[in-house]
C-alpha cells in the first residue's frame, strides 16, 4: 500500500445546496454536484474516465456517462459500505489512477433523504443481512438509531460514558455549522437544549442522531502528476484504509460491541501516510449518531477504549481545540449526504478555503467513514 501514498490526489469538489424538501431526484442532485466538482477542476465532463458510485444510492456510472455523453471511459466501480462507502471510494479511485487504469475518477452522491424515501420510514432495512434477521430484528430493531442504541448504552455501562457527553458533540457540531452558510441547522443549541430533546431509542436523543436531508457532493480524484497541473490545489492521499468489525454482519454476535472496524483500518492508513494521530491538524468524522464520534476516537488512537466521553470534553473538538473536528457541521448539523460531504469540507480546510470556519495552518486532515453494521474507513490527506 505505501506505494500508493501521494499517487493520487482529489483535484475538484462540489456540493448542491442543502434542503429539506426539494422536487429534484437523486439523479439531478448527484448530477449538480458532478459538474460543480468537474468544473472546479478545471476538466469537462468527457474528461472523466472512471467513476465510482455509491451503491445505495441508485444512481449508477451509466446515467452519468449518458448525460456527460462519455465515449472512452475505462473504469467504474462502488464500495457497498454503506456510510464507510465515501472515504472508501476515496481508496478505490487512488488505486485506479496510480495504476494508469484511469487519469480523473469522479466520486459522486446525491441523495433525496427528506424528500424521497427517509430512513425513518425504511422499516427492516438492515434486514439484508441475514444473522441480523436472525437475531436483532426479532426483538423489534428495524432502524439505524436501533441497531446502534445498544452500543452506546454498552459503552456507558463499561466506562461511565454520559449523554451530557453526547451532547458535547452535538453542541461542537451545531457551533460550526452556525458558522457555514451551506448547512441546514444553524440555530444555537445549548447542552440543556440536547438534554432536553426527546428520546428516539435509549440513549440517543433527537440531537444525538444525523439529520435527513436532500442534496448531493462530489469530488474528483486524479493522478498526481496531473493533478499538479491543475487550477486548484492538489490535495494528497497519503493514507487510507478500511476494515470490517468482529461478526460484520450482526452488532449482537461480536465479542465487543464498542470497537469497530475503524480499529482495524486505521494502523494501516497512518502506517500508509507515515504519520500518527497526534499529526492531523483537522478531522471528519461520520458522525451519524453522537456517539459514533467519540467511539471512533478511541478506535483512531486519539485515547484509549472508554475515555472517548472524556476526550470530547472542554472544547477539545472545536475550532480552537486540540483536534478541531467535522467544521462543517457534519452529518448531524450540516447534511447528510453519506460522508461525501465530510471529503468536500477535509478539502477545503486543506487548501484554506473554508474562510470563516478555516484551522489555521491546516496541513494534514483525516476523514473517516462508519456503514452497516459497524464498517470502518479512513483516508487521511494532505495538502
Amino acid at each position: 500500500m505505501s506505494q500508493l501514498r501521494d499517487a493520487a490526489a482529489v483535484s475538484g469538489i462540489g456540493e448542491t445546496q442543502y434542503l429539506r424538501g426539494t422536487d429534484k431526484t437523486p439523479l439531478r442532485l448527484t448530477l449538480e454536484a458532478s459538474l460543480a466538482a468537474i468544473d472546479d477542476a478545471g476538466l469537462t465532463p468527457k474528461a472523466i474516465d472512471g467513476i465510482v458510485a455509491y451503491a445505495s444510492g441508485g444512481v449508477v456510472a451509466e446515467d452519468l456517462l449518458t448525460a456527460f455523453g462519455s465515449e472512452d471511459f475505462l473504469f467504474s466501480a462502488t464500495t457497498p459500505l454503506g456510510g464507510a462507502s465515501a472515504a472508501a471510494a476515496l481508496q478505490c479511485a487512488a488505486m485506479a489512477v496510480a495504476t494508469g487504469v484511469a487519469t480523473h475518477v469522479l466520486i459522486p452522491l446525491g441523495r433525496a433523504g427528506y424528500s424521497g424515501t427517509r430512513i425513518n420510514r425504511r422499516v427492516g432495512q438492515m434486514r439484508q443481512f441475514d444473522v441480523v434477521s436472525q437475531f436483532e430484528a426479532p426483538v423489534g430493531a428495524n432502524a439505524p438509531a436501533q441497531y446502534y442504541a445498544p452500543m452506546a448504552r454498552r459503552h456507558m455501562e463499561l466506562y461511565g460514558t454520559t449523554s451530557e457527553q453526547f451532547g458535547e458533540v452535538a453542541v461542537t457540531m451545531r457551533r460550526h455549522a452556525a458558522l457555514n452558510p451551506n448547512a441546514l441547522m444553524r440555530k444555537s443549541m445549548s447542552l440543556e437544549d440536547h438534554q432536553a430533546s426527546r428520546m428516539i431509542a435509549d440513549p440517543f436523543r433527537l440531537f444525538d442522531c444525523c439529520l435527513e436531508s436532500d442534496g448531493g457532493a462530489a469530488v474528483v480524484v486524479s493522478a498526481a502528476e496531473r493533478a499538479r497541473d491543475m487550477p486548484r490545489r492538489p490535495v494528497y492521499l497519503s493514507g487510507m484504509g478500511v476494515g470490517h468489525p468482529d461478526s460484520p454482519s450482526a452488532i449482537t454476535q461480536r465479542p465487543d460491541i464498542t470497537t469497530l472496524g475503524l480499529a482495524k483500518a486505521a494502523p494501516r492508513a497512518f502506517a500508509m501516510a507515515g504519520v500518527t494521530p497526534d499529526d492531523i491538524d483537522v478531522a471528519q468524522l461520520y458522525d451519524c449518531f453522537t456517539y459514533t464520534v467519540l467511539c471512533q476516537l478511541e478506535d483512531l488512537g486519539y485515547c484509549p477504549k472508554g475515555e472517548g466521553g472524556a476526550f470530547v470534553e472542554g472544547g477539545r473538538l472545536g475550532l480552537d481545540g486540540d483536534l478541531p473536528t467535522n467544521t462543517h457541521g457534519g452529518l448531524l448539523s450540516q447534511a447528510h449526504v453519506a460522508g461525501l460531504n465530510h471529503v468536500v469540507e477535509l478539502v477545503r480546510q486543506l487548501r484554506g478555503e473554508a474562510e470563516g470556519r478555516q484551522v489555521e495552518d491546516a496541513e494534514i486532515g483525516l476523514v473517516t467513514g462508519y456503514g452497516d453494521l459497524g464498517d470502518g474507513s479512513l483516508a487521511i490527506m494532505r495538502r
